[in-house]
């Protein structure tokens, strides 16, 4: 699985920046489909995903402030985030899980977890 990203750059506190990643490459399910982000000095943390057939989750500082969609049939999320805060500065990860049903007697999962490259975010106060 391929992961592209875009957006991010600069914004101002109070302003707005938007995200978008792309997943290709499977012919699997990509269950799965978010970002997360590494702010300074912290641990990589979720930001918003979304799960086919399940709730979408927003970490909770970006609640009513960030909102994701989806293209399911582009494999596509966007992320528009908006009233940004310095504190939302960090580097921004897409992630993918890819959800694998081996077929048989027995059937099989199998989960693989997918990386885009990291996307520089900034806040200025």
């Amino acid at each position: 699985v391929q992961l592209q990203a875009f957006g991010g750059g600069l914004a101002q506190t109070g302003g707005s920046l938007s995200l978008s990643c792309a997943a290709s490459g499977t012919r699997f399910l990509i269950r799965d489909l978010g970002w997360y982000r590494q702010l300074p000095g912290k641990q990589r943390e979720l930001v918003a995903m979304t799960t086919t057939g399940g709730p979408t989750k927003y970490e909770e500082s970006v609640k009513g402030r960030f909102h994701i969609s989806k293209d399911s049939a582009a494999n596509t999320i966007y992320l528009q985030m908006n009233s940004l805060k310095p504190e939302d500065t960090g580097v921004y990860f897409c992630n993918a899980v890819e959800f694998i049903v081996q077929p048989g007697i027995h059937p099989r999962t199998y989960e693989n977890t997918y990386w885009g490259p990291g996307t520089q975010v900034t806040v200025s106060s």
